[in-house]
């Protein structure tokens, strides 16, 4: 379907890649070194019967964490009811007490989802994580199509496909949803941040401002861009990504430098929309996912239309059991981990590292989630002039606005490792357009 003058393109691609910054930068022994991202022409192609089926189960998904998290930090109905064990929402790393009875415009709390799956060989499509705090990566797809466009537009021309170069607007009508009147901005932390490209190119795209901490102020319960002339203009909407315990030295880490103090009592008094809200952590809490298929049954009395990966709680006595007698054939994941770290393989460890883990695993059951391996589906991408099989996963984004949207594309990432199941940029992976078809 693709022509092999998009293939023969590929470096020059990458070269415009670097040309316009599209890296990420990664923290290192207390260093910042910033790579790139490497792309991979050859696209990842979903025909629309199989989109459709994932739309419907993504949508269904980012609406029930959402009603959990507006649940947790209030009436705790789920809680109440024993669907998810008390001690096992507060002892997670990602609850935070301050947002405890404060509601976000329109009750959205994820605006943006980046919700991670992988197709299995048997066919079918497995949730391996959710992220509602930060999600980072739609720029890069949307780069990428667009220098293939210009690369190889006879591609474009003989293929029937999704434009996804329709994000930005999915994304400014999701911003402007929650605005309470005022300026919409993105706030970052400035480019020594992982994904500084991302947010410049969004605010490009957009049309927000892109600013950081010393440019905002709080006055009289109301948040203002202050701009280079010293003239003041309200803020009604703030896509922020920075991590949400620098985001208010006030409120919560002190000893941040990147925030604006005060902006979490603007926010909780309905001032400001925040985009994500805070306390999303929660539900990003890789124990939590366990019971993601029992929130839908819970708040949507509804069935899950897509699977998580068999998942098992070492928490719970009978999982523990199973845990340790099936060691080998599982991947152990720290709950609190991102980015393809605390990630360890049963079947790769020494006998002595065995051991040490299973002690450590006894004493934090509540650390550890453990899930079966699936042998997802392997994508072909270019080694010179071969093409290699390797291991893809998919970053399907959601936005929720007047009602949940799913972007018909979406960010693939691959292993350049052959043995690698970690397909995460900061541990060395690339990533390929994701082609949705129109018909």
């Amino acid at each position: 379907m693709y022509e092999m003058d998009l293939l023969d393109n590929t470096e020059i691609v990458n070269k415009l890649l670097a040309r316009y910054g599209v890296k990420f930068g990664i923290y290192k022994n207390n260093e910042f070194k910033e790579q790139l991202f490497p792309f991979d022409a050859i696209p990842r192609i979903i025909r629309r019967e199989e989109f459709s089926y994932l739309e419907k189960g993504l949508k269904q998904r980012v609406v029930a964490l959402n009603l959990f998290l507006e649940d947790i930090y209030h009436n705790k109905n789920i809680v109440k009811d024993k669907i998810i064990p008390e001690d096992f929402i507060f002892a997670s790393s990602g609850y935070m007490p301050e947002c405890e009875g404060v509601t976000p415009v329109k009750k959205i709390y994820s605006h943006i989802s980046g919700i991670d799956l992988v197709k299995g060989k048997d066919g079918k499509w497995y949730i391996l994580e959710d992220n509602l705090r930060v999600p980072s990566g739609a720029s890069y797809p949307m780069i990428a199509r667009e220098l293939c466009r210009r690369s190889s537009p006879k591609t474009f021309r003989d293929n029937s496909l999704e434009d996804n170069r329709n994000y930005a607007q999915l994304l400014r009508k999701t911003l402007d949803y929650v605005n309470v009147g005022g300026h919409t901005v993105i706030l970052t932390p400035g480019r020594y941040n992982a994904a500084y490209f991302e947010h410049s190119y969004l605010a490009e795209k957009t049309g927000a401002h892109l600013v950081n901490g010393n440019e905002l102020t709080v006055e009289n319960d109301k948040l203002y861009y202050v701009d280079y002339t010293g003239k003041k203009e309200r803020v009604g909407a703030v896509y922020r990504r920075i991590s949400d315990e620098y985001l208010d030295p006030m409120n919560f880490n002190p000893e941040s430098v990147i925030g604006i103090p005060h902006i979490y009592d603007v926010y909780r008094k309905g001032n400001v929309a925040l985009i994500n809200a805070t306390g999303n952590g929660i539900a990003d809490d890789k124990g939590i996912y366990y019971f993601v298929p029992k929130m839908i049954r819970y708040y949507l009395k509804e069935e899950p239309v897509l699977s998580n990966a068999p998942t098992y709680l070492p928490f719970y006595k009978e999982d523990m059991s199973y845990v340790l007698a099936h060691f080998n054939d599982l991947v152990l994941k720290d709950v609190a981990e991102a980015g393809g770290y605390g990630v360890v393989f049963g079947n790769s460890m020494s006998r002595e590292q065995k051991e040490q883990f299973i002690a450590l695993l006894k004493s934090e059951p509540r650390r550890f989630i453990a899930q079966e391996i699936i042998d997802f589906q392997d994508l072909d991408i270019q080694e010179g002039v071969e093409a290699v099989a390797r291991k893809a996963d998919l970053r399907a984004f959601v936005l929720m606005a007047d009602e949940p949207y799913v972007w018909k594309s979406g960010l693939t990432r691959f292993s350049r490792n052959p043995d690698s199941f970690i397909v995460n940029s900061s541990q060395g992976g690339g990533f390929k357009d994701t082609w949705v078809l129109s018909h």
